[in-house]
């Protein structure tokens, strides 16, 4: 069993419509575009890229995910702007009432 390649299509519908970005997954481009027809009947291929998967790093990935969430852990609380209205609006309100 060969292994499954992912396929872009760019088809314009018996309608006239042109739909971008359609994903199937198979075999070779003849599967690909043989399961495009199907789904859309009377259907244009107008555009069609075997889109490769990235190289896959490994564990250096898992390795700098890990980096990652350590370095959000170690940041200092911050405000939101929000945080800052609220907080300037009740100065106001205290300092107007006395």
């Amino acid at each position: 069993m060969g292994s499954l390649q992912k396929y872009g299509f760019r088809i314009r519908t018996r309608n006239g419509l042109i739909l971008d970005n359609l994903s199937v997954q198979a075999r070779d481009r003849s599967e690909a575009e043989r399961r495009i027809t199907q789904i859309y009947h009377y259907c244009e291929i107008l555009e069609c890229q075997e889109n490769r998967p990235a190289a896959h790093a490994g564990a250096a990935d898992v390795e700098g995910v890990i980096a990652l969430i350590s370095k959000t852990r170690e940041l200092p609380e911050t405000r939101s702007p929000t945080d800052t209205v609220v907080a300037a609006s009740a100065d106001a309100s205290h300092s107007s009432s006395s």
